[in-house]
C-alpha cells in the first residue's frame, strides 16, 4: 500500500448469523425507505427492491480518489471543445468511423447530417458526463476505462449508498458489541444528485422563452428498471429548483409532444407546457430504436429548440475510437494547449491502440492475436455488454472481416487489486466474493458552438463487480453500487 496516505482499513468482523439477522434487515429497510432501489426484471410497479449493493464501504486511497476528481473539469472542457466541432475535427473522424458500425454510429451520424440540413435551431448543449476509472495496483493511479457522454447513470443512487454506509457506521451497526463507529476514516457522501440537478437547472435558466416556467423531459427506456436513480434527480430538480419533469420514451415523442413548425419550440401535448431541455437516459443503444419512427423522433428532437443533454455530436464524441485518438499528445494539444493540463490528463490514460492499417494499428493487430490476455477489445458503442476480453479476442477477430477490425480499439487491461473481504447484497443473498471496483467521476458543462458557460465537477460513483465478471453494469445484473472509505 506504498502510495496511499494511510493504513488500509480493516473490515468489521461480524458473524454470518448476525449479518443475516441484524445487518440485512437494516440495509434492506434503509434502502427501501430512502430510495436505494431498483426494479427486478419483468417487474410490475409495486415491486421495487433494494438495489444490489455492498454491505461495507470499499477502501480506496485518498490520493487516487482526489487525482480522479482533479481532472474532471479538464475532461469536461476537452469533450465540450471536441463537440463544438469548430474546425470539423469530430465530423471528419465520425464520418470515417460510421461505416464500421452502420447500424448505430452510422445511423446517429446520418441523423446529425439530416439535422444540419433541416437546421439546428438550438446552439446550447448540456454535457452530463462520467469518466470511469480502475485503480492500477502497481502505480496507485486511477486509469481511465472510458468516458461516457450520454445517459450517465447512478448519480442518484451513489448519494444514497454513501449515506447508507455512513449511517451504518455512525450508528454502530458495524460494531455490534460496542455500538461505537467502526471506521475512524472518512466515508464521504457523493453530492452527485444535487450537483447533476444543478447542471440541468442552470441549462433551463439559460433557455430563452417567454413562458413563466418550462418542463424537463427525461427520455427513458420502456420498462426502465433503474427508475429510482432517475427519479432522485427529478425530485431534486423540483424540490430545489421548482422545475417540473415529464418522462417519455423515444417512441412517445411523436404522440405526446408537438413542435411549432416556425419556431421549432417543443411542447408537451397534454398540458401545452414548453419543454426547455431533453435529458437522454435512453438512446445509447440500437435496442432503444425499434422502428423508423423512433429514428425520426430523435431527429425531431435534434432540430427542436429544446436544449439536448446531450446533442448528437456530444453523444458521438463518446465513441471509444475518439478516446483512443485523444491519447496522442499532438491531437490532445489541439484542444488542451496547456502543457501541465495535458500532463495531468495523461496520468489517467491507459495504452489504447487502433486496429487499422497505420503502423501502430499493424503492431496492435499482431499483439491482439499473439498476446490477447493483456487486452480488452472495445467497439465504438456505449453501454456495458459489448466488450470482448482476453482469449476471446482472436476468436472474435477471426470471425469478422479484417476490414471491420478498424471499428474496434484494443485497450491494455488495467490490473486492479481485488477487494476480498466485502460482502455483496443482491436480493435475499449476501455473498462474500472478491470484487473489483470502478470509480466514476461526474461532471457537467454547458456550452454552445463558440464558448463554455459552465464547467463543473458533479460528484462520484463507485460500482463493484465480481472479479470473475468482466462487465460491470449494475442494471444489467453484473455489478452493484458501492461507496468508499478513504485511507
Amino acid at each position: 500500500m506504498s502510495n496511499s496516505s494511510g493504513k488500509y482499513p480493516a473490515f468489521p468482523e461480524i458473524s454470518p448469523d448476525e449479518i443475516e439477522s441484524v445487518l440485512m434487515p437494516e440495509v434492506s429497510q434503509w434502502g427501501l425507505t430512502n430510495g436505494l432501489a431498483m426494479y427486478p426484471p419483468n417487474f410490475n410497479i409495486s415491486q421495487g427492491q433494494l438495489a444490489p449493493t455492498t454491505l461495507y464501504p470499499t477502501p480506496f486511497p485518498r490520493q487516487s480518489f482526489e487525482q480522479a476528481i482533479s481532472v474532471q473539469t479538464l475532461y469536461n472542457e476537452l469533450y465540450a471543445k471536441i463537440s463544438q466541432d469548430q474546425d470539423g475535427w469530430l465530423s471528419k473522424r465520425i464520418g470515417e468511423l460510421a461505416e464500421f458500425d452502420p447500424e448505430f454510429t452510422g445511423k446517429l451520424w446520418n441523423l446529425y447530417l439530416d439535422a444540419k440540413k433541416r437546421g439546428i435551431s438550438q446552439p446550447l448543449a448540456l454535457g452530463l458526463f462520467r469518466s470511469d476509472y480502475l485503480l492500477d495496483a502497481e502505480t496507485y493511479l486511477a486509469k481511465q476505462v472510458e468516458f461516457n457522454t450520454v445517459s450517465v447513470s447512478f448519480g442518484g443512487l451513489s448519494t444514497k449508498v454513501g449515506q447508507l454506509h455512513r449511517f451504518l457506521n455512525e450508528t454502530g451497526k458495524y460494531s455490534l458489541d460496542t455500538g461505537a463507529p467502526f471506521y475512524q476514516q472518512e466515508i464521504p457522501v457523493s453530492d452527485s444528485t444535487a450537483l447533476l440537478s444543478n447542471g440541468i437547472a442552470e441549462a433551463v435558466k439559460k433557455f430563452k422563452t417567454a413562458e413563466t416556467h418550462t418542463l424537463v423531459a427525461f427520455l427513458v427506456q420502456k420498462g426502465e428498471r433503474n427508475v429510482f436513480d432517475q427519479r432522485a434527480l427529478e425530485y431534486e430538480l423540483f424540490q430545489k429548483h421548482k422545475i417540473k419533469s415529464v418522462r417519455l420514451t423515444i417512441h412517445e415523442i411523436g404522440i405526446k409532444t408537438t413542435i411549432d413548425a416556425a419556431t421549432k419550440r417543443l411542447y408537451y401535448k397534454a398540458t401545452g407546457e414548453e419543454i426547455s431541455l431533453v435529458y437522454f437516459r435512453a438512446g445509447y443503444s440500437p435496442q432503444d430504436f425499434t422502428c423508423a419512427q423512433d429514428w425520426e423522433n430523435r431527429l425531431v428532437l435534434e432540430t427542436s429548440y429544446a436544449i439536448k443533454a446531450p446533442n448528437l455530436l456530444t453523444q458521438l464524441a463518446g465513441v471509444k475510437k475518439i478516446q483512443q485518438i485523444l491519447t496522442e499528445d499532438a491531437i490532445l494539444k489541439q484542444f488542451i494547449p496547456n502543457d501541465n493540463d495535458r500532463e495531468k490528463l495523461a496520468t489517467s490514460f491507459v495504452k489504447l491502440y487502433p486496429l487499422d492499417d497505420s503502423e501502430l494499428g499493424k503492431q496492435a493487430k499482431k499483439m491482439a492475436l499473439a498476446s490477447p490476455g493483456r487486452f480488452v477489445l472495445k467497439p465504438q458503442r456505449e453501454g456495458g455488454g459489448n466488450n470482448i476480453y482476453k482469449s476471446e479476442i482472436p476468436v472474435f477477430l477471426k470471425s469478422i472481416d479484417e476490414r471491420d477490425w478498424s471499428g474496434y480499439i484494443l485497450m491494455e487491461l488495467i490490473k486492479p487489486e481485488p477487494t476480498t473481504q466485502n460482502i455483496v447484497i443482491r436480493g435475499n443473498e449476501n455473498l462474500r466474493e472478491p470484487i473489483l471496483s470502478e470509480l466514476g467521476i461526474f461532471g457537467w458543462v454547458l456550452f454552445d458552438d463558440k464558448q463554455l458557460y459552465f464547467n463543473e465537477y458533479a460528484g462520484w460513483l463507485l460500482r463493484s463487480k465480481s472479479s470473475t465478471s468482466d462487465e460491470g453494469g449494475v442494471a444489467a445484473g453484473f455489478g452493484c453500487v458501492d461507496s468508499v472509505v478513504l485511507y
